[in-house]
């Protein structure tokens, strides 16, 4: 298998349509709804409208406004009403119509939802999914741009997701809908309809914790997750212009994170490259070099390489400076490579 080359996990074979990464959000979201009574959907403009995004387009006409509503203009309640919801016994779907705008609904996130389940002894869990739009790229300036993964993966109880295909967005989001733990769904708004892939029209789900290999490579592990996939591809692509076998590894779920798969690239290819967009410091791409540094540290052969956001506010009309595009994850590789 040349550099260039895809495994099957990377791109399905399937017998489904082509379409792109909002497409398959609906689906997911009208799919668990039309299988379970319980799913419930709502947050700010979902029903009428269909969301900021357009995500839930349709779905209140077709599933009722007692099931697909809208709410004020309140995060802590949005998220206060889906760990009641949850506890109850009911599925809710709640929307935060942009990552930035979780900060009033933190600590219920934190002190409520992610504890329930250990906090009764396994007698109470909250399965929720908040979904939420995240990153830069669209010029939404500092506060429609921010990537606050991190903040929640720090937090125990929690699973923290953020897909990159259509494929993995529908399959992770049925996932997440399915089990009985609080999820937090980030969804990379630059890629919301550029992310184009087949999609299957049987029912399927991707577990959650497992990460994919989009290429297999011998010379350098590239790893990342969300919008910065697409850049990860066009670096891998100028690299293996150049002769450099690149895998690329896309993470796909942080809690739970592949370790193993992470891993057993790193020790097979000897150099490691994180990126991510969200801000250099705290990032979450930290613990996975330090995994690496404490796991593979007799394999390395070059220090791990991190491309990141700055650590500054995210600006208004400097996407492509503050984002790591192709020519500075390239950059990095050059540097590992040539250590």
């Amino acid at each position: 298998m040349t550099a260039t080359q895809t495994r099957p996990e990377a791109a399905p074979m399937t017998t489904g349509r082509t379409i792109n990464l909002i497409q398959a959000v609906t689906e997911a979201i009208a799919e668990e709804m039309e299988r379970d009574s319980r799913v419930v959907l709502f947050g700010e403009d979902v029903g009428a409208r269909g969301g900021v995004f357009m995500a839930t387009a349709g779905l209140q006409e077709r599933f009722g406004k007692n099931r697909v509503f809208d709410t004020p203009l309140s995060e802590a309640s949005i998220v206060g009403a889906a760990v009641g919801m949850a506890v109850r016994g009911l599925r809710p779907i709640a929307e935060i119509q942009f990552a930035d705008y979780m900060g009033p609904g933190f600590d219920q996130i934190i002190s409520q939802a992610a504890k329930i389940r250990y906090r009764s002894g396994g007698q109470f869990t909250a399965p929720m999914v908040i979904r939420t739009p995240s990153g830069g790229g669209v010029k939404g300036g500092h506060h429609h741009s921010q990537s606050p993964e991190s903040y929640y993966t720090h937090t125990p109880g929690l699973k923290v997701v953020m897909p990159s295909t259509p494929y993995d967005a529908k399959g992770l989001l049925k996932a997440a809908l399915r089990g009985e733990d609080p999820v937090i769904y980030f969804e990379p708004k630059r890629l919301y309809r550029a992310a184009k892939g087949e999609v299957p029209d049987h029912d399927y789900v991707v577990k959650l914790g497992e990460a994919a290999i989009r290429r297999e490579g011998s010379d350098l592990s590239l790893i990342g997750y969300g919008g910065v996939m697409p850049d990860l591809e066009k670096a891998a692509d100028a690299l293996a212009a150049e002769g450099v076998s690149v895998e690329v590894i896309d993470l796909r779920s942080l809690v739970p994170w592949d370790r193993d798969r992470v891993l057993t690239s790193v020790q097979k290819t000897g150099r490691a490259v994180l990126v991510s967009e969200a801000p250099r410091i705290s990032n979450f791409m930290g613990e996975v070099a330090y995994v690496i540094q404490e796991q593979a540290f007799d394999s390395l052969t070059a220090p791990v390489g991190q491309v990141a956001g700055f650590d500054t506010p995210y600006p208004y009309v400097q996407d492509k400076v503050y984002l790591p595009g192709a020519n500075r994850i390239v950059a990095a590789c050059v540097q590992a490579l040539n250590y």
